[in-house]
């Protein structure tokens, strides 16, 4: 077994580029609801000629699901992450816009299908942009997400009620949108080494919004030593699924 100082000089060096976790890989299990959000977006794709990605990160789940419309745009909010996403998407004819979601960067009605995976959502947004009949498919990350790791480390956690299924489909409902499926589910999601975890937070600066390795090195040592004694870290992912449609004039 590493020592504290190996495992966590290795996430401290571990690359963040693109919205890519894959150093997790091995590190950590887990964390899979029963749905499976690509195959969903897929389905959806063959009757949608416009399509916009919304927070796309390095566009790396969009290119997954290529071929795509001949109509699709990525939008992201994070800068660093524009041109990656710009050099993985452009083959595949997708152009890369930056903004955020509460200020898409596109007239009225121009897609027909909006796709949001873990990213912002605005629902007057989604629906100003989306054509009548519109689709929107979106699976996000609660305020219940791996609160755990908040609680071990002594950490200011969200409020565990604003952002859950029922706050989004109220939302919708309010810009018009039919809510054609919603699904909510808390999942196992193990991490095994303390590098995992400081990787985890320095990807995700949001839970955990004041994380500094010196501030928090005496919580994470201690958490260290829990990985080593019990083997593993378990915390609970939050994930909701929701695909709703505007209504046809």
């Amino acid at each position: 077994m590493l020592s504290y100082n190996d495992l966590v000089g290795q996430a401290l060096h571990a690359s963040l580029r693109g919205w890519d976790f894959s150093w997790l890989r091995d590190r950590t299990s887990g964390g899979s609801p029963s749905w499976r959000y690509t195959e969903r977006a897929s389905a959806l794709l063959s009757a949608a000629p416009r399509l916009l990605d919304l927070d796309t990160g390095g566009g790396e789940v969009l290119a997954s699901l290529a071929p795509l419309p001949r109509h699709t745009v990525a939008m992201e909010a994070w800068q660093p992450n524009i041109p990656i996403a710009a050099e993985r998407l452009r083959p595949l004819s997708a152009t890369v816009l930056g903004g955020t979601a509460d200020a898409i960067p596109v007239s009225e009605a121009t897609f027909d299908l909006v796709l949001n995976r873990h990213g912002a959502l605005n629902a007057a947004e989604v629906a100003r942009v989306l054509t009548p009949g519109g689709r929107l498919l979106t699976q996000q990350v609660g305020t219940r997400n791996d609160v755990e790791l908040n609680v071990a480390l002594g950490a200011p956690a969200p409020d565990p009620e604003a952002w859950t299924l029922a706050v989004a489909v109220d939302r919708l409902r309010r810009y018009g949108f039919r809510v054609l499926d919603a699904r909510e589910e808390m999942i196992d999601y193990v991490f095994h080494d303390i590098g995992a975890v400081v990787f985890q937070l320095r990807a995700v600066p949001w839970q955990v919004r004041d994380f500094d390795l010196n501030r928090y090195e005496r919580p994470l040592q201690s958490l260290h030593e829990r990985i080593c004694s019990e083997g593993a870290f378990t915390v609970r992912n939050h994930r909701f699924l929701i695909e709703a449609a505007l209504p046809d004039i």
